[in-house]
């Protein structure tokens, strides 16, 4: 790594701080002793942090020097990175670098140019839905209040702290006896809220995993649920009914642009508590590296869902206590992502399919057993890939299950922290199967499973010959 790629650039974070404390450039740099005119170009990126300046800021202003990693320019870059492979970008040509100096010195600028381009991708399907005689209820479009939702848990890395810690010293509270979680989470909705949870099957046959029912302040739950469903279920009714001054807190500093991306926020953070709840932070952390990973370890241990552990282990990000950095996602039959975050550098597509020789797809054929599999991306990183299918099933003969696959991975630089790579090679670049992000935006040009050209570069036809994909890429 150069000493360039070492500098800590961060203008944006530092213009924040000042802003926030309501100081000038004058007052601001004299708290940490440099002149005016330094902490200008510090704001404006055209000076990296030095050793001295962050001593300043900690021992000044409290400043929490684990930020300066989690720097969101980067996320932001790739995403427009990713925008700007648009055809109707074709005739600009724009620089890496300007790009990351776009996120870095103006990242409002560029987040608001990522949500009209969404609303714009949103009006394009829609205009295609017509030009194909297709309504709306055959080819439904994305709901953009849950896009406008990823993307805050995305730039946070999907890690809040305050209401991580609020579930932790909760589940503290439930964790003192020997008694199931499950039994005692009941006991305190019925102690200290008088609220009667009950498992009926009418839910499961309405179609309800959760029905709470104020006025007889009865919590219905699935009797089809398992029992890490319900645990997590009866949590997150302790999160609406405890946490609602912490949430609404929250959305009021996450200014989100409509109604229903405030009300689909308030769900997910009241499902965030409920995950804290069942996994708590600290013991999940430390039983996470004395099992060495081991899914169905931690899903035994703490009465949970492999899925919810997987979710968990990509939540551990909380500063100076951080886990392996994992990414996650989950995906149905029809390739559709519809639970994704990424705290390493792999990025998932915003539109289009992701990469078919990725183990996640195969993981639909078999029946829950864990797929390993070493992948490396056009980046050139390397990863330890798992994945395995999901069954949710159902009561009724002419209604289909719901079948999920779950992908789970982080870079193999960690392999010797997991216990499913111990009998592979990562030393060995062969053993690493080349995968991309996704084919619109993938830039191997010798793939034999490409589906579509990518966006970016030019494509041949060789009309004397025809190989497997119909067309070269240049």
């Amino acid at each position: 790594m150069s000493e360039n790629q070492r500098k800590i650039f961060a203008g944006a974070r530092i213009r924040h701080l000042r802003q926030t404390r309501k100081m000038t450039q004058a007052n601001f740099a004299a708290a940490l002793g440099i002149s005016t005119s330094y902490l200008n170009q510090i704001e404006n990126n055209h000076r990296s942090l030095s050793a001295s300046v962050i001593l300043s800021l900690f021992n000044s202003f409290g400043f929490d020097l684990s930020e300066l990693a989690l720097d969101e320019s980067g996320k932001i870059a790739v995403d427009l990175r990713e925008i700007l492979t648009d055809p109707i970008f074709a005739d600009t040509n724009i620089m890496p670098q300007e790009l990351k100096i776009a996120a870095s010195n103006t990242p409002n600028m560029v987040r608001a140019f990522l949500g009209l381009y969404q609303v714009f991708q949103k009006t394009r399907e829609q205009l295609g839905q017509l030009d194909t005689t297709l309504s709306e209820s055959e080819a439904p479009v994305a709901p953009m209040p849950y896009e406008e939702v990823r993307d805050y848990f995305h730039y946070k890395d999907n890690y809040i702290d305050e209401l991580d810690r609020a579930a932790e010293a909760f589940a503290r509270t439930i964790t003192r006896t020997d008694r199931q979680r499950y039994v005692l989470l009941a006991d305190y909705l019925s102690d200290a809220h008088g609220i009667r949870v009950v498992e009926t099957k009418s839910a499961a046959e309405a179609g309800s995993i959760r029905r709470y029912d104020p006025d007889s302040q009865t919590l219905h739950l699935s009797a089809t649920s398992n029992a890490a469903t319900n645990l997590f279920q009866m949590a997150y009714q302790v999160g609406l009914l405890e946490q609602g001054a912490l949430i609404e807190k929250l959305l009021d500093e996450a200014s989100f642009h409509s109604p229903s991306a405030r009300e689909v926020c308030r769900m997910t953070f009241a499902n965030y508590f409920a995950g804290a709840v069942v996994l708590p932070y600290q013991e999940f952390l430390e039983a996470a590296a004395d099992t060495r990973h081991d899914l169905d370890r931690l899903a035994f241990r703490f009465d949970a869902s492999r899925e919810q552990v997987c979710h968990r282990l990509s939540m551990l990000q909380r500063p100076g206590q951080k886990g392996v950095p994992f990414y996650f996602l989950r995906i149905d039959r029809a390739g559709n992502i519809t639970k994704r975050h990424s705290a390493t550098s792999l990025k998932f597509t915003r539109f289009g399919g992701s990469c078919p020789l990725w183990n996640v797809h195969a993981s639909f054929e078999g029946h829950g057993e864990i797929l390993r599999q070493l992948a490396s991306t056009p980046d050139g990183l390397r990863y330890v890939c798992l994945a395995f299918s999901k069954t949710i099933p159902t009561p009724e003969f002419r209604k289909t299950s719901r079948k999920y696959a779950i992908g789970l991975g982080c870079e193999a630089k960690y392999a010797s922290q997991l216990v499913y790579a111990d009998d592979l090679d990562v030393t060995d670049p062969r053993r690493f199967e080349p995968i991309g992000t996704g084919c619109r935006i993938c830039e191997r040009s010798n793939c034999r499973h490409r589906s579509v050209p990518p966006l970016a570069r030019d494509i041949k036809v060789d009309h004397n010959t025809r190989n497997i994909v119909p067309f070269q890429v240049d």
